[in-house]
């Protein structure tokens, strides 16, 4: 399993009873303190992992660097986050490999593991299937206005909160429930993991936008104009696969297709399991909605209402 279906990660059985889940993911910052741009590097990595329904178990850094301009305390305060988190998911980091480069660059390659049979695909959604999101978008416009000083240090932290929360709690509560597909929302934008999960299923999703949870500030700055050219380049692409209602205002629409980082599940699992996933998610995950159904292929892979 990987790559075919655009997965969050590759997977390969091992026994009868073991499978075990390959990832790796690292970019460069989009936070001033490196301490936390560790922490939302690994636990953007981790993430997938745990979209896959699997445990991570061993990871380890991928760093670049330009050495003699980067402060020492700098690379170590990165590395130091990525750790911290890492031990948070249970997981061991076992070293890793650091280049030099011009533009600093951090990440984790992750190794978990699951049972063949319980590993989760994002291309298995069913048609009367309802979707939960558990975390909030808006990184991506907030992070663009967090670096010319347009937003308070309140939803500066809210956003960082969101960023640097393990998928780990929410992935616990998915396995209890007969999830059929399951995803993590990152530089795609819901739309873009959304119809990955649509086109690799065989059907149309339609996502519920005024129920879609939003951080703090990230309508107002969308409204402002103030959007990432990921946004933009995700619209672009997926323009042909989606429709967009007329009642849907252009700056909602803007976050939806914002790119994220270390992003929420986006579980897809039978409507009549939806309500009881969401109310048990809400105490780990309080932004947690249902966002969408999973409706009979037509002409979009994408409804958006």
């Amino acid at each position: 399993m990987g790559f075919d279906t655009a997965d969050d990660a590759a997977v390969y059985q091992v026994t009868d009873d073991i499978a075990l889940i390959q990832t790796v993911d690292f970019f460069p910052p989009m936070l001033d303190d490196p301490y936390l741009f560790g922490q939302v590097a690994a636990a953007n990595a981790l993430s997938d992992i745990y979209a896959m329904g699997g445990t991570p178990k061993l990871a380890m850094n991928l760093l670049c660097f330009p050495q003699g301009k980067l402060p020492q305390q700098d690379v170590a305060e990165i590395l130091r986050g990525g750790a911290e988190k890492v031990r948070e998911a249970g997981a061991l980091l076992c070293g890793g490999h650091t280049i030099e480069d011009p533009e600093p660059k951090y990440g984790l390659c992750v190794t978990g593991f699951a049972h063949p049979e319980r590993i989760l695909k994002n291309s298995a959604a069913q048609v009367g299937d309802l979707l939960v999101l558990t975390k909030p978008l808006g990184s991506g416009i907030l992070s663009t206005a967090a670096k010319a000083e347009l937003i308070s240090q309140p939803q500066i932290k809210a956003m960082v909160d969101t960023m640097t929360q393990l998928n780990a709690a929410a992935a616990s509560v998915m396995m209890k429930y007969p999830v059929h597909a399951a995803t993590d929302v990152t530089g795609f934008g819901l739309v873009g993991h959304a119809a990955e999960m649509a086109r690799g299923s065989g059907v149309s999703i339609q996502l519920f936008s005024r129920e879609v949870p939003l951080m703090d500030g990230a309508l107002a700055m969308a409204r402002e104009g103030i959007v990432p050219g990921g946004a933009r380049r995700n619209q672009a692409y997926l323009e042909p696969s989606t429709s967009i209602a007329k009642t849907v205002p252009d700056a909602l629409a803007d976050v939806l297709f914002d790119p994220q980082t270390s992003g929420g599940l986006l579980i897809s699992l039978p409507a009549s399991c939806a309500q009881a996933l969401l109310e048990e998610l809400l105490p780990h995950c309080p932004h947690a909605r249902i966002v969408g159904e999973v409706q009979t292929l037509n002409q979009h892979h994408i409804t958006i209402a």
